[in-house]
């Protein structure tokens, strides 16, 4: 067995664990490399987990695109979730349209309206939640664990790709044929809103291209920044 078909059947044993003993579950589907990588799995083995995407309203074409393909591709329904209109409305009177370029301050409160937000609403009546985090993506991710307690959100956390590299993740998609956002052949290793996203150079860090006028360890939005109390894996 391979190492990639190794590790794709500790994901499907993660998979399986998450609907046995916390459903309902759903996984917050961010549509970038890994997450389509989950998304081809759950569709696959779990599909009785939920999956839903956050429109920010600032995202780019692309990644609009991609959400269309997965509607057609998989039977398992993305569901869409929005911030609500009179907060980005306030916060565009009182910052700018573009006033999360001024400040870190500026920077968090918009992605606290555009996804923190409504993730929370999407996590309502969940025991569960998936992400396609891994733990080589970003200083800020180096102590995530597979699975764990989310004290902010009052659920458990999976990260059932935490361990995999980027080269397993590539090598999925294109195994599988995956559907993927076409701005990763254009050097988007790591995509988001489009104004807080640009394309990176050879040797730079995958989240390199994500609110690259801040310092790295500032590079969060909000939503996976929580206390968390790991459990141990036996």
């Amino acid at each position: 067995m391979s190492e990639l078909q190794k590790k794709i059947e500790q994901v499907k044993e993660v998979l399986a664990e998450a609907v046995r003993d916390f459903s309902p579950v759903t996984f917050a589907n961010s549509l970038g490399a890994e997450d389509m990588v989950l998304t081809d799995l759950i569709a696959r083995f779990q599909p009785d987990i939920e999956m839903f995407s956050l429109d920010t309203g600032r995202l780019p074409q692309e990644t609009y695109d991609l959400m269309q393909a997965v509607r057609e591709r998989y039977s398992v329904p993305l569901h869409i979730y929005f911030p609500e209109s009179s907060q980005v409305e306030s916060y565009v009177a009182q910052s700018g349209v573009n006033g999360f370029y001024d400040s870190v301050e500026n920077r968090k409160e918009c992605c606290r309206i555009r996804k923190v937000q409504p993730l929370k609403r999407a996590l309502v009546g969940k025991k569960a939640w998936l992400t396609g985090m891994r733990r080589d993506q970003a200083v800020t991710r180096g102590s995530l664990a597979v699975s764990s307690f989310d004290a902010d959100h009052g659920l458990q956390k999976f990260n059932p790709l935490l361990d995999w590299t980027n080269a397993e993740v590539w090598e999925y998609l294109k195994q599988n044929d995956v559907p993927y956002n076409k701005l990763h052949d254009r050097f988007y290793p790591s995509i988001g809103c489009a104004p807080c996203t640009r394309s990176v150079t050879p040797g730079e860090d995958i989240r390199s291209g994500r609110w690259w006028w801040e310092n790295p360890e500032n590079k969060e939005c909000g939503l996976h920044v929580a206390r968390i109390t790991p459990i141990k894996r036996v």
